[in-house]
């Protein structure tokens, strides 16, 4: 559920944060995570063959779509064909593939020989100096490659500013949406980015697992997060902060701002991802804290489980993606939630794309026609929701094959085994 971004502090910041909120030494901590989690096999990045592919295959769609040339910025697509893993400012870093003929990566002069360790296919850099418009150097060389005139393709992610300035230096360039390419490439996984997200997942099950059995009275989400830290650490994820929501917070999907420590009785959501060489895993868990569940809350996460397995059940190749929330709704509502998105009930989709983003195209929402397809990657995570009380959410990924939906983690039993 939770959205996470390519921020620029490393991983021991927050680790130490975390640490430091659990008034427990950085090295003992880590030590007894070391002692006590399960070694997870890492497998190896995705190689520069591979980008290489990506490329062959995106210039390939281009031709297709009769577009001339793609550019892409800083960000996930950036790392997706070129390895390079970048953050977004004001001096613009891009790639710009041609229909034909090698790409090229344009960069601010002093950052060159950073993006050059980086960069893992044939490529020119161009660089640009603090006082001149980068955006010239991308005009000619689309040139160069007479492809001026053509479609440009723009990321659907790209920020205004670039096309904005992009027609500045060639006044009438077509400018399309580069979804035909980009989105067409990544919401499809190679098995070598399925490796990759299975270890994702795997290593944040086993983090969950870590930090939810040594959840202790009068903690508060900081303490738990920073347990959920370590161990993903130690297993060699990388964490970016997680979402820990503790009574009566755990009924509003993003958490609450108010104060929360855990009591006996209390309803516990804990949902966070992991990275594997830039693959996310997302997993959420619910349980009660230190006494045996009500009616009430055994009653609605038991919902929220067979919920998730009408989900699963639904999902068929060539089927609509919104087909998979349009069941979960339709099974809901003749529990008496909703209808549709209101509370009680499912305020939010059930289940989201996910990849080298948490939270990436398509979505499991109702209206959405995309036909699932081999490869295709997604969340599922119809939670429960009952303002002013509490909420369940259960979330476990899945990938689909040939044969069907697979999940990456087995969904929980039951309430008493929370962590399986």
């Amino acid at each position: 559920m939770i959205h996470s971004s390519i921020r620029r502090r490393s991983f021991l910041t927050g680790a130490g944060a975390a640490a430091a909120a659990m008034t427990v030494p950085l090295e003992r901590v880590f030590a007894q995570a070391a002692a006590e989690t399960p070694s997870i096999p890492i497998p190896p990045p995705i190689t520069s063959g591979e980008r290489m592919q990506r490329v062959a295959r995106a210039r390939a769609l281009m031709q297709q779509h009769g577009i001339g040339a793609l550019l892409v910025e800083s960000g996930p697509s950036l790392d997706y064909y070129t390895g390079i893993q970048w953050w977004r400012s004001e001096r613009l870093t891009a790639v710009v593939i041609p229909a034909i003929g090698d790409a090229i990566v344009v960069t601010p002069f002093f950052e060159k020989p950073s993006i050059a360790e980086m960069l893992q296919i044939p490529a020119e850099i161009r660089s640009w100096q603090e006082d001149e418009e980068p955006l010239k150097l991308v005009a000619e060389f689309l040139r160069e490659r007479k492809v001026a005139g053509a479609p440009i393709a723009f990321e659907e992610t790209d920020r205004f500013f670039i096309q904005d300035r992009l027609r500045k230096q060639l006044p009438g360039v077509p400018i399309v949406s580069g979804n035909p390419v980009t989105r067409a490439q990544r919401m499809i996984k190679s098995p070598t980015e399925l490796g990759l997200m299975q270890a994702a997942n795997d290593i944040m099950l086993a983090s969950l697992r870590y930090a939810g059995e040594r959840v202790r009275e009068g903690m508060t989400p900081a303490d738990i997060d920073g347990m959920i830290a370590v161990a993903q650490k130690n297993l060699g994820g990388s964490y970016d902060g997680g979402l820990v929501l503790i009574g009566e917070a755990s009924a509003y999907p993003h958490g609450s701002h108010k104060p929360q420590i855990v009591k006996r009785g209390e309803t516990v959501l804990m949902d966070c991802t992991c990275a594997v060489h830039g693959y996310q895993a997302d997993i959420t868990r619910t349980f009660v804290y230190g006494a045996d569940p009500t009616p009430e809350q055994r009653k609605l996460w038991d919902q929220v489980h067979r919920g998730q397995q009408i989900a699963i059940q639904t999902a068929k190749v060539g089927l609509p993606a919104g087909a998979v929330d349009d069941a979960v709704r339709r099974t809901y509502e003749t529990w008496g939630f909703g209808p549709g998105y209101r509370l009680p009930g499912l305020s939010h989709r059930t289940g989201h794309g996910i990849g080298m983003e948490v939270h990436e195209p398509i979505y499991l929402v109702h209206g959405e026609m995309t036909p699932l397809a081999p490869g295709m990657c997604f969340s599922d995570e119809p939670g429960l929701y009952v303002p002013g009380k509490f909420g369940v959410r259960l979330e476990d990924c899945w990938h689909m094959t040939k044969a069907g939906p697979k999940f990456f983690t087995q969904p929980p039993p039951s309430i008493d085994r929370p962590f399986g």
